[in-house]
């Protein structure tokens, strides 16, 4: 049990977990567009054509096309979707990278200025010495 807690709550685990429920609530969103916004654009810009009720019939049976075409579409939109939102954060991280390397560094001190260091705060010590002294 030890060893599945510490698996379960390792930071990849629930860095996934977490990307999963956004994009399940993404993918919705995604869905919303495409059904509520898109579709109808397209369908009125095409005459009425509505895809999924697009199909062949064969011998009997019913070729789905539309309803294929439908999907393919939606597929076309959800990934196009998810490449923006990917981009704008990549560009968003980018900008970040590049105010944090613009920052001047503070650079180490070098073994001279340590010794510098040193040799001040033993000549103020001696000062204080001979101050206290009666």
């Amino acid at each position: 049990m030890k060893d599945f807690k510490a698996f379960a709550l390792k930071g990849n685990i629930l860095e996934l977990a977490i990307g999963v429920i956004i994009g399940a609530a993404f993918g919705k969103i995604v869905t919303s567009l495409v059904n509520d916004l898109l579709m109808p654009v397209l369908g009125l810009l095409l005459g009425g054509l509505d895809l999924s009720a697009l199909q062949y019939t064969f011998n009997g049976v019913e070729l789905k096309y539309g309803a294929f075409l439908q999907t393919v579409l939606d597929f076309v939109i959800v990934a196009f979707s998810i490449f923006m939102f990917i981009k704008g954060l990549s560009l968003l991280k980018r900008k970040e990278e590049e105010k944090e390397a613009a920052a001047p560094a503070v650079p180490e001190p070098t073994n001279e200025e340590l010794l510098l260091t040193e040799i001040r705060d033993l000549l103020q010590h001696q000062r204080e010495d001979q101050r206290n002294r009666p």
